[in-house]
């Protein structure tokens, strides 16, 4: 693949998803590291990306699809409701991650009676916190993805894989019987950090998440303790799922 060819190709690529990591456009455009950091150079050259630490994000945009704050008005109830039966389930000053994910935020709105150690790599989350004293607020090292609200890259990766949780409290992209899914590499990386970081991991799904295939796995349903979910989840797939020994949390 010629050099013009991989530059459209990446840059088609970052105007569906936003941002993505060295690896994963290595693996688009089946070349090297090497040649993808040229690529990268003279696509930001000409303004349309920008580089960062591991990876290239978009400079421009075209929707809000993956702000924070657009994402966050989508299905509103049901994360409220879904966070604070998270919520419930953390005891008295646990240890706690909690990831970037808005449903995840949610959770965190009602931790602070918990008196919990909160790790994250969510700057809402951080912020949520930046005037309580009952609360100790560690944020992970990483390159801040403007609108995202979120830190990634190797530091914040190499943040999670040196501590160890009561709980992990995470959110993704989708869920199906072959696993745990999110849209991103960059954000599936730290994720599998907390994972291997928690004794106990729980994942707030809202029922848009639930049938739906995302662009990574992230894990096995095995690596998964309890789901916290709303009402309108398929009762199908919800019995599956308690089959394979995931408990479920319906919030009503």
């Amino acid at each position: 693949m010629q050099a013009e060819e991989r530059q459209t190709r990446i840059e088609a690529y970052l105007q569906k998803m936003e941002f993505a990591s060295l690896d994963e456009l290595s693996e688009l455009v089946d070349a090297s590291a090497s040649s993808v950091r040229r690529d990268l150079a003279t696509l930001e050259s000409k303004g349309t990306v920008k580089r960062t630490h591991g990876g290239a994000r978009l400079t421009a945009p075209r929707t809000d699809e993956f702000a924070f704050t657009a994402r966050d008005s989508h299905q509103l109830a049901e994360k409220e409701a879904i966070g604070k039966a998270c919520a419930e389930l953390v005891g008295s000053n646990q240890s706690v991650i909690v990831d970037a994910g808005t449903t995840a935020y949610h959770a965190a709105r009602y931790l602070e009676p918990k008196t919990p150690q909160i790790i994250t790599n969510s700057l809402p989350v951080a912020n949520l916190y930046n005037a309580a004293t009952q609360v100790e607020v560690l944020v992970s090292g990483g390159v801040i993805y403007p609108r995202l609200g979120v830190l990634v890259g190797p530091h914040a990766v190499e943040a999670f894989s040196k501590v160890h949780v009561d709980v992990a409290i995470m959110s993704a992209g989708g869920i199906t019987m072959e696993g745990i899914m999110n849209s991103h590499a960059l954000l599936v990386d730290i994720q599998r950090a907390m994972i291997r970081a928690a004794q106990k991991v729980i994942f707030c799904l809202d029922h848009t998440k639930f049938g739906r295939k995302s662009v990574s796995i992230l894990c096995d349903l095995s690596a998964v303790d309890t789901i916290v979910t709303d009402s309108k989840v398929p009762e199908t797939l919800m019995s599956q799922l308690r089959d394979s020994g995931i408990r479920i949390i319906i919030a009503r």
